[in-house]
């Protein structure tokens, strides 16, 4: 076992992006069929967090076999801090509401790519 400053430390020397984004899970406390009536003001959140740079991504989460949803959401903040993305993720309209509760773990981006398609004429973007 090593601390998280030093396995980032390590990861930098090496030369990797090593990127600290934080990972947040959340998970309802109530059944699926509640979640609707807070679900505008929680898309709301993610898209004012989009806008101000603070959300990389986010969506549902689907089961491990691929076949159902329970509600489980993903989203990776940018924020400064652990202390600051449990702050963030405090404020998300489902969890003030006590709809989902959410577990938060830093996570360091080293490796992968990402590119992204944009047709100007065509006024279409792709994120293959």
């Amino acid at each position: 076992m090593t601390t998280w400053d030093a396995y980032i430390e390590k990861a930098q020397s090496k030369g990797v992006m090593a990127k600290e984004l934080y990972m947040v899970r959340m998970s309802p406390t109530v059944p699926l069929d509640q979640l609707g009536p807070t679900v505008p003001d929680h898309l709301a959140y993610q898209e004012k967090l989009e806008t101000e740079g603070i959300l990389f991504a986010a969506g549902p989460l689907g089961d491990e076999t691929g076949t159902d949803y329970s509600g489980e959401g993903l989203m990776i903040y940018r924020a400064d801090s652990i202390e600051q993305a449990k702050k963030i993720a405090g404020n998300d309209p489902m969890y003030l509401a006590g709809k989902k509760t959410f577990e938060i773990r830093p996570w360091l981006v080293n490796e992968g790519r990402i590119s992204i398609d944009i047709r100007l004429s065509k006024k279409s973007s792709n994120l293959p």
